[in-house]
């Protein structure tokens, strides 16, 4: 078990630094789910609401998944998707809701930063900016991420993510 432990976290280790890979394991290439003792991130948050005037209000509450965001005992969070793909599913330290990726943003394509979602302003200020440990409970599907991404690039920020998506593919 420990071996097995060792190799996750050194995939993983990698996963986040994208100049340089590795040929054998993948946490992608499995449908594996972590344990909820299993290793934990330091990641940078931010908040975001749909409250916001950004776009003219295009999306309003839907992510860019197309579903309804999400502020319950599971939570939309927001992520460049060659880093944390789609259906991704984590945790924060500390609290009890799963939060699931399900949106993108500009300004998060390229970093290791999360956007959380809060459903109005106030909590979206208050969060804040916020360094925390995150756990990841199951991988998201690297696939299904460029499937949604093919039909948008248009937009530099998404091309960038499905250019790392495939090259992390292939």
């Amino acid at each position: 078990m420990r071996i097995l432990y060792l190799m996750i976290g050194a995939s993983a280790s990698c996963f986040f630094c994208s100049s340089c890979s590795f040929s054998g394991f993948s946490l992608f290439s499995q449908a594996a789910k972590i344990e909820p003792t299993g290793p934990t991130y330091t990641v940078r948050t931010t908040a975001y609401s749909h409250k916001e005037n950004e776009l003219g209000g295009k999306y309003e509450a839907l992510t860019a998944s197309g579903r309804r965001l999400r502020y319950g005992k599971i939570r939309s969070a927001g992520a460049d998707w060659s880093r944390y793909p789609l259906g991704t599913k984590f945790r924060i330290v500390g609290q009890s809701h799963v939060y699931v990726v399900e949106d993108y943003g500009r300004s998060l394509v390229g970093t290791n930063t999360i956007d959380v979602y809060k459903p109005t302003l106030r909590g979206m200020r208050n969060w804040g900016t916020r360094r925390v440990n995150i756990q990841i409970i199951e991988w998201g599907s690297l696939q299904r991420s460029a499937e949604i991404l093919k039909g948008r690039l248009h937009y530099a920020h998404v091309r960038k993510m499905y250019n790392a998506i495939n090259a992390k593919r292939n």
